[in-house]
C-alpha cells in the first residue's frame, strides 16, 4: 500500500481512542467485575425470589471478624448461603484464610474456584474436593424460615464443620436450631440493608465473640 493510500484509512483521534478503550473496559467490568470492587456488598443485587437479603456493612464486618477469630490462624471458613460475609472476608484481604462460598445463585461464580454450587434440597451433593469436616467454622444463613430448610441445611453444616457453627436465622427458629445443631442464641443482633419482617439472630455452639466485644 502506498503512502497516499495509507492516508485514506480512517484514523481515530487520541481522544476517541481513549473513550473507546474506556467503554470496553466498563463493559468487561460489568460482565466480570475485577479487583476489590467485586467483593463489595451489593455488587450483586438481591434477588427476592431466592429470598436474598444482604447484611448491613456493620453486620457483615462483625460476622467476618468473628469467623476469623473462630477459625484461627490460616483457618478454613465456609460461608453457606451467606455471601455478604464471604464478600467482607475477601474485602478484608485475608488471603491467609481459605474461604469458600456455597451458593445456589450462579451469579456468585464470579468468585472462581471459591464458589461452590449448593442447593439445600440436596444437602450432601457437593464436589469431591469438598472433604468432610474440613472447615474450622461454618457460617450459614438458611434462605427460608422453615423447619425443612433448616433441617436439610443442618446436614450440610454438620458435614462441613470440624466443630464450630455460626448460624444466622430467625428468632422463631431458636428451638429448632438448638435441637438440630446444638447452638444457642447470641447477644449480637444482625442487621440487614433492608428492614425485614422477622427478627433475626445469631446462634453458635462455641464460646463466641458475638457475646462480647471483639477486636481482630
Amino acid at each position: 500500500m502506498s503512502d497516499s493510500e495509507d492516508d485514506d484509512v480512517p484514523q481515530l483521534s487520541s481522544h476517541a481512542l481513549a473513550a473507546l478503550q474506556e467503554f470496553y473496559s466498563e463493559q468487561k467490568q460489568q460482565s466480570d467485575p475485577g479487583g476489590d470492587d467485586k467483593y463489595n456488598i451489593g455488587i450483586i443485587e438481591e434477588n427476592w425470589q431466592l429470598s436474598q437479603f444482604w447484611y448491613s456493612q456493620e453486620t457483615a464486618l462483625r460476622l467476618a471478624k468473628e469467623a476469623i477469630a473462630a477459625a484461627g490462624e490460616c483457618g478454613r471458613i465456609a460461608c453457606v448461603s451467606a455471601p455478604s460475609v464471604y464478600q467482607k472476608l475477601r474485602e478484608l484481604h485475608r488471603e491467609d484464610f481459605s474461604i469458600y462460598i456455597f451458593e445456589y445463585d450462579k451469579r456468585f461464580a464470579i468468585y472462581g474456584e471459591e464458589f461452590i454450587f449448593y442447593d439445600y434440597n440436596n444437602p450432601l451433593d457437593l464436589p469431591e474436593k469438598v472433604a468432610a469436616h474440613s472447615f474450622d467454622i461454618v457460617i450459614a444463613d438458611p434462605p427460608y424460615l422453615s423447619e425443612e430448610c433448616l433441617r436439610k441445611m443442618s446436614e450440610t453444616i454438620k458435614y462441613l464443620t470440624r466443630g464450630k457453627i455460626l448460624l444466622c436465622t430467625g428468632a422463631v427458629m431458636e428451638e429448632e436450631a438448638a435441637k438440630l445443631l446444638g447452638v444457642k442464641m447470641c447477644k449480637f443482633i444482625p442487621k440487614h440493608t433492608r428492614t425485614l419482617g422477622n427478627e433475626f439472630r445469631c446462634y453458635v455452639n462455641y464460646d463466641s465473640g458475638l457475646d462480647r466485644e471483639i477486636s481482630v
